[in-house]
């Protein structure tokens, strides 16, 4: 990144980290002490050193972390737009794989969805942790959750909608937007509480599930009983992390 972002050089848990900026947004880069072959990366979206327990596993197999700022954007097409301009300079310019791990811790789940369903092609798989895959859930709180008024307002704005309605009825929802992910043959997985009340499980991992499966789709689930949205991940990452490298390295 140095020649295109004007880097600054730090360390991260060890690692060397690359700190710059990318079609006008702040962005990192983490490289392994070990490049994997094939240079295999993993594209986090959401919340940059928040329960890193599955970020540090995977530095320490080879792969690469990215991140790109878009501000709080809930995956929308202009925040996508800056993603397609980071992918295509990770790839293209730095020679990583092009077919990253993508991460989404809650609503990184949009984020990471949004963008696969542009070229289901282009990822290895999604590993979803607590992920947003319905808007109308979180933060529109219309189901089990209450919601977050604030973020429900910041999401219209973000897609353009023109009212409430228009909102809801929206198609391109992740939980609606599965068929072109499962005819890729894109594999997922998602980790959850299922106490969780702020990201309610069965209205976005739940539904995701029984909709991917019944498309033919492969998705594993890790349940963790009596656990809300936090923490994140799980407590030893290894069969996420194993999942995720399978997959990931058989995509090279």
């Amino acid at each position: 990144m140095a020649e295109a972002m004007g880097e600054a050089v730090s360390t991260y848990y060890g690692y060397v980290r690359r700190d710059g900026e990318v079609d006008g947004c702040a962005a990192i880069l983490v490289e392994p002490q070990q490049v994997r072959a094939g240079r295999p990366w993993v594209w986090r979206a959401e919340f940059f050193d928040a329960f890193p327990g599955f970020d540090l596993a995977m530095l320490a197999a080879g792969y690469h972390l990215a991140y790109i700022t878009v501000g709080n954007t809930f995956g929308c097409p202009t925040a996508l737009d800056h993603w397609e301009v980071f992918y295509h300079h990770l790839v293209a310019r730095l020679g990583l794989s092009p077919r990253p791990v993508l991460e989404g811790l809650s609503r990184g789940g949009l984020y990471c969805y949004n963008w696969a369903r542009r070229d289901p092609t282009r990822l290895a798989c999604v590993y979803g942790d607590a992920p947003v895959c319905d808007p109308r859930s979180w933060p529109g709180g219309k189901g089990q959750g209450p919601g977050s008024a604030a973020d429900w307002v910041s999401l219209r704005e973000c897609y353009g909608f023109a009212d409430e309605s228009a909102a809801l009825a929206y198609p391109g929802y992740p939980v609606d937007q599965l068929p072109p992910l499962a005819a890729a043959g894109v594999p997922l997985v998602h980790v959850y509480g299922d106490a969780d009340e702020v990201v309610p499980w069965e209205e976005n991992t739940g539904v995701v599930a029984d909709r991917y499966r019944a498309l033919g789709g492969t998705i594993e689930l890790f349940a963790k009983p009596g656990v809300g949205h936090h923490p994140h991940g799980l407590p030893d990452p290894s069969p996420v992390v194993e999942l995720c490298r399978r997959w990931a390295e058989g995509a090279l």
